[in-house]
């Protein structure tokens, strides 16, 4: 992840949960339905960026996951979500370890699953997270990556661009009182891929089986791929 991006996670982990279903009017709890809902039920998931669990919770609440191992660099938002997962009643059933997504601490195929909410644009290499995802899952595993896009329809795009550069990085230095959280949030977006361009990067890494849907007139997009089975 961008080595910047720890420190400010851990400036605004007292108010992201909030903001974030705030700026997506609840939205966001939607595309992690559709993430789970797409999943095949496993054993043992790997949430990379696991957060403050949102996705690790919709997991388990499905039944996709029996147990879920999380990584994030940011201590502070996985304090709030282990403390979230303790409250749902998850609490034995989740692991939630400080590691940097691109040195991943585990052994190779040691997952049936691995998902990432919104974390892979913060990647300071892509290629290198990805390759990462694909060490640590078993053959035949699955991956779900959900992360924002653009919307390409220009109508819709000028309206959200309005929205997402000058409202919400407005109202986030307010709510969060961080000068540059919200604005970093914009920036990463913008400068990010999506669709069939991230999709390449999926088979560079040896992921088979791609598709990717647009959520929400393509503000959010939902990446599904597999590793191949062993010769």
């Amino acid at each position: 992840m961008l080595h910047s991006s720890r420190y400010l996670f851990d400036r605004i982990a007292g108010s992201y949960d909030r903001l974030n279903h705030l700026f997506s009017l609840n939205i966001d709890r939607w595309w992690r339905r559709c993430a789970v809902r797409t999943m095949t039920p496993a054993d043992h998931v790997l949430d990379v960026a696991i957060g403050t669990g949102d996705l690790t919770l919709a997991m388990l609440r499905a039944k996709k996951a029996q147990r879920v191992t999380g990584i994030d660099l940011s201590q502070e938002m996985m304090a709030i979500g282990q403390r979230k997962v303790q409250r749902a009643g998850w609490g034995r059933c989740v692991k939630f370890e400080l590691g940097n997504a691109l040195q991943m601490p585990y052994d190779n195929e040691s997952f049936d699953a691995v998902t990432c909410g919104y974390g892979v644009r913060n990647f300071s290499d892509l290629d290198k997270g990805l390759s990462e995802m694909y060490r640590v899952l078993k053959p035949g595993g699955e991956l779900i990556i959900l992360e924002f896009s653009y919307p390409s329809n220009p109508l819709v795009r000028w309206c959200y661009d309005l929205y997402f550069s000058h409202l919400m990085p407005w109202v986030g230095r307010l709510l969060s009182r961080d000068e540059t959280a919200y604005t970093y949030f914009r920036d990463s977006v913008k400068h990010f891929i999506w669709g069939e361009k991230f999709s390449e990067h999926l088979k560079d890494a040896h992921f088979t089986d791609i598709r990717y849907r647009s959520l929400t007139f393509g503000i959010s997009m939902l990446y599904v791929a597999k590793k191949p089975l062993a010769d």
